[in-house]
């Protein structure tokens, strides 16, 4: 892996020069003002604070780039992690968040090594368009006491809405106008003005501006240290064996987000890019990175579409994009650390409701519903419910779990035709036939033949009546099961008893494997066996001339 890593390198900076240079420092500054209000608004949404979103954002671009699996990923804060920490911090305070940070990043790590990096192709697209619907939907609920200037208890979003009935729910009308004010900017933005400053970070501007303007008593974002080494971070002091076995849970449910938000990133924008990622080498980056930021107080992060995106059409060129980016944003917490401190939370809430609504996969949706692809509507709402209700790790499982079944379902049924022999058709096709093929009967049999299928053969089996021969077309057979192979046995047998010879067509190799290994051959013969009907009925013409 060191090695493919090292030659990756090698090509990523081949003929790297000055002007490569430049468009990477463009680009890295440009992903700076895209990150920036991310990090802050991510780091507050999360349970923590925006200075533990600042940091990721940091310490994630600038080990994480320079180890990922492509040139392009940007990692950081985003908003499905957040999602994921809200009821960890609320259980477990930010050490409990620390360390299983720590353990995420093992288990990255360690998924890497082994390269698991495909299994994140297995799951289904309406589940992850399903996922990342629900996780729109939690980022919102969550941001509802810092939209409208509120407060709720609980230690689930369902549990916070639910405890409005009773502590009641009285907005701050200031804190509801910086949240409109950065929805609005953000809405109305035109695009072509997004590509050179980003909306965000204009919206908090407008909103930092007008509540200095106001002077409101609106809550805000709070002091942001001059530092990388905050007070609050993990200290291998703090590790007992205990806390992180029960940490386990929820360090799974972030590695297991980690690896999916990643690799999905990764798969997109190498399409946007024309570079493939290297899934396993950016779950070793993501490990690393995991393991890393817990001690200098930050949150869990993983590679993010939005920065990754804007850095490519900002023309990035290499990895050190990620790596300047992380600079700006080092440069903006001592340089304007003084300012951000007091950006109202609703102006953070505002850019997260945007973004979360932006977050669904609009195209995909619209598409499975406009087409009325049922099976892919079930899946997409399944999951999204179950992200919503359960943890993500849940929902993913759920997914997939109702997917096989959806998948079990539609394999289970198979298509049968009867077919009888028209001699002036095969005539037609330059296959003249002697023998009269009245009682000849084809069988096309299209999808498995196995437990649940047999039944539905020996139906159509059973209308069949002095035939002097049946022929089972299988080239639309992908698959036979023990059941199945028992099942040709029996029908031949019995058909034999009333006089009638079988013969297969078109069986496809996996197929007549398993069905040699299961004895059915050896006992009906080879000669029962051709490559297609026409070569079949072509043995029984030959035979009849021979005994005529």
């Amino acid at each position: 892996m060191f090695k493919q890593y090292v030659s990756d390198l090698k090509n990523e900076f081949s003929g790297y020069n000055s002007k490569k240079l430049s468009q990477d420092v463009m680009a890295g500054l440009t992903v700076t003002a895209v990150a920036l209000p991310l990090a802050l608004a991510f780091g507050v949404s999360s349970g923590a604070d925006a200075a533990a979103g600042l940091i990721t954002a940091i310490i994630a671009g600038l080990v994480m780039s320079a180890l990922a699996g492509a040139s392009y990923q940007i990692s950081g804060p985003t908003g499905a992690m957040s999602a994921v920490l809200i009821s960890l911090v609320y259980n477990y305070g930010m050490q409990g968040v620390f360390i299983a940070t720590l353990i995420a990043g093992i288990i990255l790590l360690v998924a890497g090594v082994l390269k698991l990096g495909k299994l994140v192709s297995l799951i289904p697209a309406p589940v992850i368009t399903g996922f990342t619907s629900g996780i729109a939907i939690i980022i919102a609920m969550g941001q509802i006491d810092n939209f409208f200037g509120v407060t709720s208890e609980g230690s689930s979003n369902i549990e916070r809405i639910m405890s409005y009935g009773e502590l009641g729910f009285n907005p701050n009308l200031y804190a509801v106008l910086f949240a409109m004010i950065v929805v609005g900017i953000m809405v109305f933005w035109p695009k072509k003005w997004n590509a050179k400053v980003p909306s965000s970070l204009v919206g908090i501007i407008v909103a930092l501006c007008t509540s200095l303007v106001i002077k409101t008593d609106v809550a805000t974002v709070g002091e942001i240290p001059k530092t990388l080494l905050p007070s609050v971070r993990l200290n291998f002091g703090d590790l007992s064996m205990n806390e992180m076995k029960n940490l386990i849970s929820p360090a799974i449910v972030i590695a297991a987000l980690g690896m999916i938000e990643s690799l999905l990133c990764g798969a997109s924008a190498g399409r946007m890019k024309g570079e493939k990622l290297n899934a396993d080498q950016e779950l070793v980056a993501q490990g690393l990175g995991n393991i890393l930021i817990p001690f200098f107080g930050g949150v869990p992060a993983t590679a993010a579409i939005a920065r990754t995106s804007v850095a490519i059409k900002s023309g990035a060129q290499s990895r050190l994009t990620g790596i300047f980016h992380a600079v700006g944003l080092l440069a903006s917490m001592f340089l304007l650390g003084g300012i951000m401190s007091r950006i109202p939370l609703s102006a953070l809430a505002g850019v997260l409701m945007v973004t979360a609504w932006r977050m669904n996969e609009w195209e995909s949706i619209r598409f499975i519903f406009r087409k009325k692809l049922k099976t892919a509507i079930a899946q997409f709402l399944i999951t999204m419910v179950a992200t919503v209700i359960f943890d993500l790790t849940t929902a993913i499982l759920v997914g997939v779990v109702f997917s096989i079944l959806f998948f079990v379902v539609r394999i289970s049924d198979i298509e049968i035709n009867l077919s009888n022999i028209d001699p002036a058709r095969l005539a037609a096709n330059g296959i003249n036939v002697t023998y009269n093929h009245e009682k000849t009967k084809v069988i096309y049999l299209t999808g498995p033949v196995f437990f649940t299928t047999t039944e539905k053969i020996n139906a159509e089996v059973e209308t069949l009546e002095n035939m002097d021969y049946v022929i089972f077309s299988m080239r639309g057979v992908p698959l036979v099961d023990t059941t199945g192979t028992q099942f040709f046995e029996e029908v031949c047998e019995r058909l034999h008893m009333q006089g009638t010879k079988v013969l297969f067509a078109g069986v496809q190799p996996k197929v007549m494997d398993y069905m040699k290994r299961s004895g059915v051959v050896d006992n009906l013969g080879e000669a029962s066996f051709f490559w297609s009907v026409e070569e079949s009925l072509l043995a029984i013409d030959k035979k009849y001339l021979a005994t005529a």
